[in-house]
């Protein structure tokens, strides 16, 4: 039986990594974007669905926080090497992604560019929670 005054404890982090010099509603688009990636490839994260006293449904979301930081161009590479290192999937999003529209050229654009040169504004990752401190070791909380 559950208790409901046990606080809820996670082995996992889910967490946004965003390059520190991007305008407020990149940041915003760009956090959109990332997290749709990780609740579409770890569908056992989303919780049920929600529902008001009267009765109108809401879509359900993920069953624990979403940590955002934010670091430097440069750090953003390290995080990304760190996250493939440590086995780790992650989505990312680029400065290419902005002047597309679509998902096809949004594929497209990363396709051309190899993995070491992608120019990062964004990542998201999900994993143990140890991992995911020590990949973004560095980074500091989003404002």
């Amino acid at each position: 039986m559950d208790n409901d005054a046990e606080p809820i404890r996670f082995e996992t982090k889910i967490a946004v990594l965003l390059r520190d010099d991007l305008a407020s509603w990149q940041r915003l688009n760009v956090t959109a974007f990332l997290v749709s990636g990780i609740a579409a490839s770890t569908p056992e994260l989303v919780g049920e669905p929600y529902e008001d006293a009267d009765g109108t449904r809401y879509l359900p979301m993920f069953r624990q926080p979403v940590l955002v930081f934010e670091g430097a161009k440069e750090f953003m590479t390290t995080a990304h090497q760190r996250a493939l290192g440590r086995g780790l999937t992650v989505s990312i999003f680029t400065q290419d992604l902005f002047a597309t529209g679509n998902d096809r050229d949004n594929r497209a654009v990363v396709k051309a560019v190899r993995q070491g040169q992608l120019d990062l504004v964004g990542l998201a990752l999900h994993g143990p929670k140890n991992a995911v401190d020590k990949i973004l070791k560095g980074a500091r909380m989003h404002p």
